[in-house]
């Protein structure tokens, strides 16, 4: 069942995923803790609704990594793709995990942090295992000066 453009969650109204200006977010506390139970939680990869960099209204259903729960209650977390960025400083090399049905290879970027809500996402995927984690989160804290 196709779910409608409108009712993707993340996309419109007070859950919308937005981008995050990650140099001046505060204090960003990335902590290894992801709990199977439905909620989106720092280790986790969910799906969400992610906007196109333009900000024009485009974008697109895709999982993301959560690496920081904000005081507010909204989650830090950033992109993944399958697209080969072998390389690139931007991206981080994940591998692959049952967040792609395809068994293909995955690459999380660094470049842009993303706001998430919890009624803003629509399933949790998988936890990534803590040294994956810990890899974009150092790549994370070396490029904003999070601690």
């Amino acid at each position: 069942m196709t779910v409608p453009i409108d009712e993707v969650p993340g996309r419109t109204g007070p859950s919308a995923t937005t981008e995050a200006d990650a140099r001046s977010v505060g204090t960003v506390r990335t902590e290894y803790s992801p709990a199977h139970d439905g909620d989106p939680d720092p280790g986790e990869i969910v799906w969400t609704w992610v906007p196109y960099e333009e900000n024009d209204g485009r974008g697109k259903d895709r999982p993301v990594l959560v690496v920081a729960r904000e005081r507010g209650g909204t989650l830090l977390a950033v992109q993944l793709s399958s697209k080969d960025h072998d390389g690139d400083r931007d991206w981080v090399p994940i591998g692959v995990g049952p967040w792609d049905r395809s068994g293909r290879p995955s690459w999380v970027a660094v470049d842009r942090v993303l706001r998430v809500h919890d009624g803003g996402m629509r399933r949790e995927a998988c936890a990534l295992d803590r040294m994956r984690f810990n890899l974009v989160v150092h790549r994370l804290r070396e490029r904003y000066g999070w601690r």
